[in-house]
């Protein structure tokens, strides 16, 4: 049952960031961009958003080396928490949660992929 619970975990987190990704090829990453700049970053730090949301849920979908492409995506998470919600950490959302709810929730279930690993049913399970 673990390995299940492993897999279901690893599609879900997958699945729902790569919309994201989809999201920014489709729509492109000014709004990156501009947060990356206005936090004093070079620009072209902006498109590592695209390894983070694209390539590294592609590898946790597979399974494939899922421990680092989890690390991978935690950083890219912390990254965004610090970038969108860094001057407004504690403010809280219009539905009473932390404004940084959802990039938080992937930070940490990342963190438990990485944890827990990818389980049997990966192309490198472990």
């Amino acid at each position: 049952m673990q390995d299940i619970t492993k897999l279901f975990l690893r599609l879900t987190v997958g699945i729902m960031m790569l919309f994201h990704g989809l999201h920014k090829i489709i729509h492109g990453i000014g709004g990156v961009k501009e947060l990356t700049v206005a936090a004093g970053l070079p620009e072209f730090l902006a498109y590592g958003v695209y390894v983070g949301e694209v390539v590294v849920p592609i590898f946790i979908l597979l399974g494939a080396y899922a421990r680092a492409a989890s690390l991978i995506l935690a950083l890219n998470m912390a990254v965004a928490i610090f970038l969108a919600y860094g001057n407004s950490l504690f403010t809280l959302g219009k539905h009473g949660a932390p404004a940084f709810e959802l990039p938080f929730l992937y930070l940490v279930l990342s963190l438990m992929i990485f944890v827990f690993g990818s389980g049997k049913y990966a192309l490198n399970g472990k």
